[in-house]
């Protein structure tokens, strides 16, 4: 815990920031299923188009915003016009009267988080260095997935005491939504690595309005994008981990505490795993984490007892504390200083319009083989890319970003 206190404070506050926000997506994104498909009357192939647009959408935000946080050297702004567009389009689903009404405000959300993730990220990279990325991101996601633990209890305490009012729920999330806005007027940007990053790159005028120059990302990284891709066609939303659960379990009462639950191994897998590809290496994190998926995955293909798929659901946080701090990790290793805004802008691009496809597909194939071979296809492609990545994507250096 000293070594996490060490952090700089704008990782600190930066992580409030991610915790307030998942208290109120999170109170929310357990329940959608239910909500979509039985007091909306949305089907299994309605609710991978509403996730997976939502999240392409977001994704390709991305680039842009990456792009021009690093052209225009400032990422604050950016993350706070983000920050409060999701805080505002959040609420207003306690009165969507249909699955397109939805839509729409989880398309609003998902522009929120398109245009503030890649500044932020690359925010995060500069306040850290090679030797402590992973620690960095690693402690990012913890927080958020604490959000992820507070916003669901508060949701199944909500809905204990008040039965089946999701929409006054949903209109209570306005609250740590707005607390976001207000939290990151505090937030200070690490400045100093950018300027180096320029100045090396041959942009020393940091003083003029000039916008900067941004050059084509370094193989290596292209080489991870790639196999990146491949895992993300079998990557489909979590909704439907969900909605199995939901479909086991008779009922959406529960749903909101597994969720939490699964925040919880969430929370402490991120902690462990940015740290130890700090010490151990990128890759074998990543690749045990697809490893990991593929198992969660299969083990959904065939289990049909509430119990059995609540121990793959709860596995499944293992897979995320391996890759998701790592990831960005090895992007931040990748990439040079000046052009980090634009490789998480790409790197979340690819992640999203992966969402988006495997989502739909995965949609399809669940109407019409039904779930178990849907989850099935997904475990094999995270099997091919945890090989792809060894075979195709090189150790990163201490200089691999220059």
């Amino acid at each position: 815990m000293r070594r996490l206190w060490a952090l700089p404070a704008g990782v600190w506050l930066l992580g409030v920031v991610s915790l307030l926000n998942d208290v109120a997506s999170e109170a929310i994104y357990p329940l959608l299923p239910f909500f979509l498909t039985t007091v909306l009357g949305a089907t299994a192939v309605s609710l991978g188009v509403i996730e997976g647009a939502a999240e392409a959408v977001s994704s390709v935000l991305k680039i842009i915003s990456g792009t021009l946080s690093d052209r225009w050297r400032r990422r604050k702004p950016i993350v706070i016009v983000g920050y409060a567009l999701s805080a505002a389009a959040r609420p207003f689903i306690s009165i969507a009267g249909s699955w397109v009404s939805v839509f729409a405000l989880r398309f609003i959300d998902r522009v929120g988080k398109g245009i503030r993730g890649a500044p932020r990220d690359a925010m995060l990279a500069d306040f850290a260095d090679h030797t402590n990325r992973g620690k960095v991101y690693g402690f990012h996601r913890a927080m958020d997935h604490t959000g992820a633990v507070v916003g669901p209890l508060l949701a199944t305490v909500f809905l204990l005491g008040f039965p089946d009012r999701y929409r006054m729920l949903f209109a209570l999330t306005a609250i740590p939504g707005a607390a976001t806005v207000v939290l990151l007027m505090w937030v200070k940007e690490g400045s100093a690595d950018l300027k180096v990053g320029m100045t090396n790159l041959g942009m020393t005028n940091l003083g003029s309005t000039d916008t900067g120059h941004v050059g084509p990302l370094p193989v290596a990284l292209k080489r991870y994008l790639v196999v990146l891709s491949v895992f993300t066609l079998g990557n489909s939303a979590d909704a439907f981990l969900l909605l199995r659960l939901t479909d086991a379990a008779g009922g959406p009462q529960l749903i909101p505490l597994f969720w939490s639950l699964l925040h919880v191994v969430k929370m402490g897998a991120s902690l462990v795993g940015g740290a130890a590809s700090d010490r151990i290496g990128r890759r074998p994190l990543i690749a045990g984490g697809w490893i990991v998926y593929a198992v969660v995955y299969a083990g959904f293909a065939v289990s049909t007892t509430v119990w059995t798929l609540l121990s793959w659901f709860f596995l499944y946080g293992i897979y995320y504390g391996c890759v998701e701090g790592t990831e960005r990790a090895l992007v931040a290793d990748f990439a040079r200083p000046a052009e980090r805004g634009t490789a998480f802008g790409i790197y979340n691009a690819v992640s999203g319009i992966g969402a988006l496809v495997s989502s739909v597909v995965f949609g399809l194939i669940w109407n019409a083989f039904g779930a178990p071979v849907a989850f099935a296809s997904g475990a094999a492609l995270a099997i091919v890319a945890a090989v792809l990545l060894f075979v195709l994507v090189p150790t990163p250096t201490d200089n691999s970003s220059i």
